[in-house]
């Protein structure tokens, strides 16, 4: 698997005894994003759809609208001690007529990998208002295909079964297909890699489809999935109430605690099928 998880040795106590073995680790590495050569944002991810992540980050953050928007993504020269490139440092060329973000896109310093919009430079940014309503999304979907889904997700997210340490998130279909699935230590992380995913093939805005993560259902995610159009997001966990607050104020449906036959609407309830 490459730069996603890491080999480090461990003690392993258990009721059947003490021993030590190597433990793979989900790898964790800083990623800078610069648009045209100045410094964006920095956030923990783990290596691999880097590309995907740019796009998707600055779709939700109305930077971009499709995949038109952005002439070129290129990493930069980031070694380390070594004189090894990183990877860890991607620039990205607007094209031309696009205007650069906003000083209100810029992070202080960092962006964790658990938190999407810690750090905003300016807190009335934290609120953005997207240009492809979701409440305008036509899907819907059955609640026995929901019911489906969490399974479906576990079963391709193949770094979380070695290492136990990652967050998903999936774009899926009325009939329950998984049209793409990521992996991340951050979960908004996941979500840019799959809204980037669907940028480069042109799938934006995606009112066809609903967006699936695996953990909690936090503020950030629901703007999110409002940024690209989506109308239903699904989460396994619980939602929080400004993520509820914002999913009803965009006309979208948010499902919490979506775990076997069992799930819990929020809002926009008119979208799952029974």
């Amino acid at each position: 698997m490459g730069r996603v998880t890491v080999r480090r040795p461990v003690r392993r106590i258990s009721a059947t005894g003490d021993r030590r073995r190597p433990d793979a680790l989900a790898a964790e590495e800083p990623l800078e994003l610069r648009v045209g050569g100045k410094a964006l944002a920095v956030t923990m991810r783990t290596p691999g759809n880097d590309v995907e992540l740019a796009h998707g980050f600055l779709l939700s953050e109305g930077v971009i609208g499709g995949r038109e928007d952005i002439a070129v993504a290129r990493y930069c020269d980031g070694v380390d001690d070594q004189g090894r490139n990183t990877y860890n440092v991607l620039d990205i060329a607007l094209a031309d007529g696009v205007p650069p973000p906003d000083v209100g896109v810029e992070r202080n310093f960092y962006t964790t990998s658990s938190c999407g919009v810690c750090g905003k430079a300016a807190l009335e940014a934290v609120k953005l208002k997207t240009r492809f309503s979701p409440a305008d999304a036509p899907f819907a979907v059955k609640s026995e295909t929901l019911a489906t889904l969490p399974d479906a997700l576990r079963a391709q997210q193949k770094v979380f079964a070695s290492t136990g340490g990652l967050h998903a998130a999936a774009l899926f279909t009325p009939d329950g297909g998984l049209d793409v699935v990521r992996e991340d230590v951050g979960r908004h992380n996941a979500v840019d890699k799959v809204l980037g995913w669907a940028v480069m093939e042109n799938r934006i805005p995606a009112p066809g489809h609903g967006l699936l993560v695996s953990g909690r259902a936090s503020f950030e995610l629901v703007q999110k999935a409002a940024m690209a159009g989506i109308g239903l997001l699904a989460a396994v966990s619980a939602p929080s109430s400004l993520a509820v607050e914002l999913a009803e104020e965009n006309g979208m449906t948010l499902i919490g605690f979506l775990r076997g036959e069992s799930m819990n609407l929020y809002t926009g309830d008119h979208r799952v099928l029974t």
